[in-house]
């Protein structure tokens, strides 16, 4: 698998409405749902968890991404080493927990975000990368 299908993937879902626990592109997703979607494009099966807060909180979001790593879907990688197809985790403000996710496409990112109401991509300006707290790779994945 490259970065390229997973980036592909994800943009397919730019313009999807955003839906709290949404899973079906088209329809409607949230930002785990865009990783679902995409782990299933890219033929990886993900670990797939209902039943969450709109604002998860109490390390929800890092368990779930836990169980990826534990499952040999996913890899944590460095900030510094992060690449387009990575997966990123992200908080707001002073928030404590992490509570969003996107993927890295290089110079931007798509995500599900709730404020704009759909699946999106923008720019990681410097004020999106301060929110990045972890990355993570899907395994397998060639960046040669």
């Amino acid at each position: 698998m490259t970065p390229e299908a997973i980036v592909a993937s994800a943009r397919a879902a730019i313009g999807t409405p955003f839906r709290h626990q949404g899973r079906e592109a088209g329809r409607g997703l949230d930002c785990a749902g865009l990783l679902v979607h995409v782990a299933r494009e890219i033929g990886a099966e993900p670990r797939d968890r209902g039943g969450y807060a709109r604002m998860p909180t109490g390390g929800q979001i890092e368990e779930a991404l836990q169980d990826h790593v534990d499952a040999g879907i996913l890899v944590r990688v460095a900030l510094a080493e992060m690449q387009a197809g990575d997966l990123i985790l992200m908080r707001f403000e002073s928030e404590r927990a992490s509570r969003h996710l996107g993927i890295c496409a290089g110079a931007t990112m798509v995500h599900s975000w709730a404020q704009v109401g759909k699946v999106c991509e923008h720019g990681i300006t410097p004020e999106w990368r301060s929110r990045i707290s972890r990355v993570y790779r899907f395994t397998g994945v060639d960046h040669e």
